[in-house]
């Protein structure tokens, strides 16, 4: 019987977080500098730990991205995986996805990170994925995100709708912030920045949230 492996990415396949940089590459010049000035307030209070990153990340999508072409954005998404992504990705972390999919194991990124580039990366290195999306209409991006975005509880929700666990040998969890928590609960094997944490059932203090 197969194994089910769970990668958040950000922090986790990758050194930090990746979606700006990507905004910097997909939103229009004009509206950077703007932008900047529209959501200095919002980035101070969550780096102070006022402001939850669901409600930062929800305003640089409505600010960068509305009215955007899908295939712009979808395009920049393509080019971001390809030429940006590898100088990212933590050595250690890919070849554990290495050792995962040699086992035969089903392996699936799931994070609250953008499907434009998410995508064509796990296409690229045959994974699954679990994230967040954007919505469109009529060919453009609304600036909202399709659903909840694919953070915290939203995670394990997902990946019990998609994958019956109880099919699975043995579950891997692999995350680095508190958001990966609810994630890291559905596994046998919970990783948390590299280190495996106690078994069901012993006793484990709440791992410090990330500070980068």
């Amino acid at each position: 019987m197969a194994d089910l492996a769970l990668f958040d990415f950000d922090g986790t396949i990758t050194v930090r977080e990746t979606m700006a940089d990507f905004m910097y590459l997909a939103v229009p010049a004009r509206r950077q500098a703007w932008g900047r000035l529209l959501l200095a307030p919002w980035v101070a209070g969550y780096r102070c730990g006022v402001v939850p990153g669901v409600a930062v990340r929800a305003a640089v999508v409505r600010v960068g991205l509305t009215g955007v072409p899908v295939a712009t954005v979808q395009a920049h998404g393509v080019a971001f995986a390809a030429e940006a992504l590898p100088a990212l990705l933590r050595p250690e972390a890919v070849m554990r996805i290495r050792w995962h999919q040699a086992r035969g194991d089903t392996v699936a990124v799931v994070s609250g990170g953008l499907d434009a580039y998410l995508a064509p990366w796990c296409r690229a290195h045959g994974l699954a994925l679990v994230c967040s999306a954007l919505e469109d209409r009529h060919g453009r991006l609304t600036g909202r995100y399709r659903g909840a975005q694919c953070v915290g509880e939203e995670k394990a929700r997902r990946v019990r709708a998609r994958y019956e666990l109880a099919r699975f040998g043995r579950v891997y969890a692999y995350g680095d912030t508190h958001e990966d928590l609810a994630l890291l609960a559905l596994a046998h094997h919970r990783f948390y920045r590299g280190q495996e944490l106690p078994a069901h059932g012993e006793r484990v203090s709440r791992p410090r949230p990330a500070t980068r």
